[in-house]
């Protein structure tokens, strides 16, 4: 068996421990549901809980939707990601990942190493705490 489903049945596991407990995700506000969705397939896993998007994935190019509002949180390396819609808080960890954002209003965070990011609106507060990452607007 291959690292990458291991990882992901174990990436899963959490979420769906994290939600069993009770905790909330990072950023969220939203109080319109409790019940997580997850889906996972080629383009990487994505489980949402309350208002935050939690997605993972490696070597893989998709298409994620922040709607108006939700937060966004991504791990994993080398894939080429582009997020619509509004974000209120982004956070990237990894490697090598090349992401374009439409919108971010509050805070764009990245740790890890030659991630690259362009947001296209908003004013977010900028967290660089990796190594070799490029943030920037265009």
């Amino acid at each position: 068996m291959s690292a990458f489903p291991s990882r992901l049945i174990g990436w899963l596991g959490v979420a769906a421990l994290a939600t069993t407990l009770g905790l909330t995700a990072c950023g969220s506000n939203s109080q319109d549901t409790s019940n997580p969705t997850a889906t996972a397939g080629p383009s990487g896993a994505q489980v949402e809980i309350g208002n935050t998007i939690n997605y993972g994935s490696f070597g893989t190019t998709a298409d994620i939707d922040c709607t108006d509002g939700k937060s966004l949180n991504i791990g994993g390396s080398n894939n080429t990601l582009t997020v619509k819609g509004t974000c209120a808080n982004v956070n990237i960890g990894g490697a090598d990942n090349k992401l374009t954002i439409e919108r971010v209003n509050s805070e764009l965070s990245v740790v890890g190493l030659n991630n690259t990011v362009t947001y296209s609106e908003g004013d977010p507060k900028i967290n660089d705490t990796g190594s070799n990452n490029t943030v920037t607007k265009g």
